[in-house]
């Protein structure tokens, strides 16, 4: 019988054993020694247990050289990590982390093992980012001593660790290794046991949804991760990162997720399977979502699916003038970013006087990047005097690109794209910014639907460097050749996209942003931990709550009702938490409160 588990039955953690060698065991080991923990290497592959070790040896040696460790220390490190190729190693541990692979039958041997093997007071941790807990803990003899200890990859530099407790974990236990991690200069967050935790439960179904928007051929894998990267300021693209993690690997935690939650969203894509089956597991392999110049390669080489660089570009229209409709923060930035690149701009509002607001407020923005160097007071002024405005959309007539940015609302920009038809010239393109709104359904406001076209710059407009280009079905090839084209002027990064809610960027995060409220409606999670996880654990520069806080609670409503609409997936349907905030009038920082209060300006 198990030793009863009390607050104070607990030694300090001092020796540990880490059971499964590889990328992530050793990573694990290397903290664990270098915070002065004697490791208990252990994985039935001799070579792969040599391997842990040159890993080590290399690893310190370049802390050496960059001045992180003495000579001294690295020796110190070194003695501490001792490799057994038998279970049995790990008889004097304290603590037994388990990093083997993810299955069910290779994990519960582990565990049915060692409960001949350790202490009664032995405490011991899964890896797991996918397999219950709980069930693994329920077939050891000691189920109060077992709980999800889930590092992320680089461990060294990660910071995250989810602690997993299930129904059976003993809060002692959770407490010592809450405190281990706190010692191994980790943020530890603790979490129930259900598949993928927080980060990964968020993380996986975006990149699910990423893989399926790239089956569907709605965008190209490069589009894909560039709106990611560019449009969120995330470190990777997920196709990209889908390779990094193991395309096998994402399959069989979104296995795990689906099998839980039953939610369509965690479905695995069927090219997940379809790759994973063919060997194609991604960087691991040499080939995933794109090729890689050898396995375990970080370098992206060429194949039949790369973008051809320094093609003659399709002909296009010629654009010398822009007219910009709106007087908002989105309109003055537009405006902005094509006075700047040398066109001549027409900005033009319901009237002269907002107008004229409108470009005072550039004048403060270009007034700021002088102060700051960016760019020098002739250069402003000069680009400051290329801005017209006008209180009517009269003086859009010569214009050879006429975009709208107003509210986002479909009568609004339908009655002015029917203004654009009656005044713009033949021959000049018509573009909207929406970021949610059929473009088709303003193209069909005119009579000349294929000269429209959408282009959803990202707020703020003249530092964001994604555009994402959307063709309707009426589109002319000349048309989009010529936006492309532009976006190039004006240093923007052009992604193409088709006509579908969302496009990529809002397709991609919203829903993500949707199971975060719902983690926290739900109880699994609180807001600090969640936004916690994701910027440690996922790279995110800002968490999911600080984000919809930013963005606005009745944007985000209004966008997720548009994807729901549109895909009709019930896992698509708006939390309700985020809808009852928004009919208290709790719409973010623009409020004074969201999901945080916010100290009043």
């Amino acid at each position: 019988m198990a030793t009863p588990l009390s607050d104070t039955s607990l030694s300090p953690l001092k020796t540990v054993a880490v059971i499964g060698l590889g990328t992530m065991g050793t990573g694990i080991a290397e903290v664990l020694a270098r915070a002065g923990r004697e490791v208990i290497g252990i994985d039935i592959s001799e070579a792969q247990a040599a391997q842990a070790v040159t890993a080590l040896e290399a690893s310190t040696a370049r802390a050496v050289r960059r001045e992180r460790l003495t000579e001294q220390e690295r020796e110190d490190v070194l003695s501490r990590f001792r490799t057994f190729t038998d279970l049995a190693a790990a008889a004097d541990a304290d603590l037994v982390i388990e990093v083997t692979p993810e299955s069910y039958d290779i994990k519960q041997q582990v565990f049915r093992a060692l409960d001949d093997i350790v202490r009664p007071e032995t405490i011991l941790a899964t890896g797991t980012n996918a397999l219950s807990v709980t069930r693994l803990a329920a077939d050891s003899a000691r189920p109060e001593r077992v709980l999800g200890l889930h590092f992320f990859n680089p461990a060294p530099a990660m910071k995250l660790v989810e602690v997993v407790s299930s129904v059976l974990t003993a809060p002692g236990a959770v407490a010592a290794v809450t405190d281990l991690a706190i010692e191994l200069g980790k943020e530890p967050v603790a979490v129930g046991d259900r598949p993928g935790f927080v980060a990964d439960g968020l993380l996986f179904g975006y990149l699910n949804q990423a893989a399926a928007m790239y089956e569907a051929k709605y965008a190209s894998r490069e589009d894909i991760d560039a709106a990611m990267k560019l449009g969120c300021g995330l470190p990777m693209g997920p196709l990209a990162l889908l390779d990094l993690i193991g395309v096998d690997t994402a399959r069989t935690v979104l296995e795990a997720m689906y099998a839980e939650s039953h939610d369509r969203l965690h479905a695995p894509a069927p090219i997940l399977k379809q790759l994973s089956e063919a060997g194609l597991t991604g960087r691991k392999s040499g080939r995933g979502f794109y090729s890689y110049e050898a396995s375990n390669s970080a370098s992206v080489v060429r194949d039949a699916l790369t973008p051809l660089e320094g093609a003659a570009p399709a002909t296009g229209r010629t654009v010398r003038s822009v007219g910009v409709a709106g007087s908002g923060t989105m309109a003055s930035g537009i405006a902005e970013v094509f006075a700047k690149a040398g066109y001549e701009v027409v900005l033009a509002a319901r009237s002269e006087e907002k107008a004229q607001a409108a470009k005072a407020r550039i004048g403060k923005s270009l007034s700021r990047s002088v102060d700051k160097g960016r760019m020098t007071a002739e250069a402003a002024a000069g680009t400051l005097d290329r801005i017209t405005p006008a209180g009517s959309y009269d003086a859009f007539e010569d214009v050879d690109l006429a975009l709208e940015a107003v509210a986002e609302d479909l009568e609004i920009k339908q009655q002015l794209f029917a203004t654009f038809d009656k005044v713009c010239k033949p021959g000049a393109i018509l573009a909207t910014t929406t970021s949610s709104l059929p473009v088709v359904a303003c193209a069909r406001a005119t009579s000349r639907p294929q000269d429209v076209i959408g282009m959803h710059f990202f707020n703020p407009a003249p530092a964001m460097k994604l555009v994402e280009v959307v063709r309707t079905v009426l589109t002319e090839d000349d048309v989009h050749a010529t936006v492309r084209e532009v976006c190039a002027k004006i240093r923007k990064h052009p992604v193409d996209c088709g006509d579908r809610a969302g496009f990529i960027v809002n397709a991609l995060l919203f829903p993500y942003l949707n199971n975060a409220i719902k983690m926290v409606q739900e109880h699994y999670a609180t807001l600090d931990d969640i936004d916690a996880a994701m910027k440690l654990g996922g790279g995110y520069p800002m968490g999911p709550f600080e984000l919809l806080d930013v963005v606005g609670l009745d944007v985000s409503l209004a966008i997720e009702k548009v994807l729901h609409r549109e895909f009709r997936d019930p896992g698509l349907a708006p939390a309700p938490l985020l809808e009852h905030l928004v009919a208290a009038g709790c719409l973010g920082r623009k409020t004074g409160r969201g999901f945080r209060e916010y100290a009043r300006r």
